[in-house]
């Protein structure tokens, strides 16, 4: 029996005229059952169809007629950009935390810039806090050079790859790069105090570097550990 001449049967034999609750409620039934649901097209047959549809466009007209191959032929333009695209700049990446913005010799995301860092340590020492202004002043230091693209400094780098990199860009300020190293990691890692002299030190190395012509630029490669 099919689908609707089993719902002209089930109207006609109702025995009294229904309210429209009723009627719904009767519909619903009937519809409901299970060759009503084997009639409905399912997902896999409207995106069959689909597809069906898409090629059938690009057949020529019955009638001789030029057929309408816009649609391919945008089809085909769009790959064959994504593909160069591919080839010419490679697979997608990733965009790199920048250099210049990354953390300096800690496990923290530290933005701030050189000239900020540089006020820090001021204000440390000028508080008597040699600690922290050694630990602000190298990175000041640090971050100065990166913010001139002269030495980049790159999470994980550590302040003696820093002081011996940087030492080779400039070679007449490379013992004073490494004890500024030393003195960093004394008062971070060693719980040593610090001083006024270690921090006048590197105070003066930053504002000599400044103004110092790089022999060499040489970017510090990406290192395991963080300091």
């Amino acid at each position: 029996m099919r689908p609707f001449s089993a719902l002209s049967t089930v109207v006609l034999d109702v025995p009294v005229d229904p309210d429209a609750p009723d009627a719904r409620k009767l519909l619903l039934d009937e519809l409901g059952k299970p060759e009503y649901a084997a009639a409905r097209p399912t997902l896999i047959d409207r995106i069959a169809q689909a597809i069906q549809d898409w090629l059938g466009s690009f057949q020529g007209p019955a009638d001789g007629s030029v057929p309408n191959i816009f649609p391919l032929v945008v089809t085909v333009l769009v790959v064959g950009l994504i593909v160069a695209a591919f080839f010419v700049f490679g697979r997608p990446r990733l965009q790199r935390r920048s250099a210049v913005a990354g953390a300096l010799f800690s496990d923290d995301d530290d933005t701030r810039t050189s000239a900020e860092l540089r006020s820090s340590a001021q204000r440390a020492a000028a508080a008597g806090d040699f600690v922290v202004a050694i630990e602000e002043m190298f990175r000041a230091v640090a971050r100065q050079l990166a913010e001139r693209t002269v030495v980049s400094v790159t999470p994980g780098t550590t302040a003696q790859e820093f002081a011996a990199r940087a030492g080779r860009t400039f070679p007449e300020h490379g013992g004073r790069l490494a004890r500024g190293a030393r003195s960093f990691d004394g008062v971070r890692y060693l719980d040593q105090s610090g001083s006024r002299e270690e921090f006048d030190e590197v105070s003066a190395l930053d504002r000599d570097l400044l103004s110092a012509r790089p022999a060499r630029l040489e970017r510090v490669a990406d290192s395991g550990g963080a300091l």
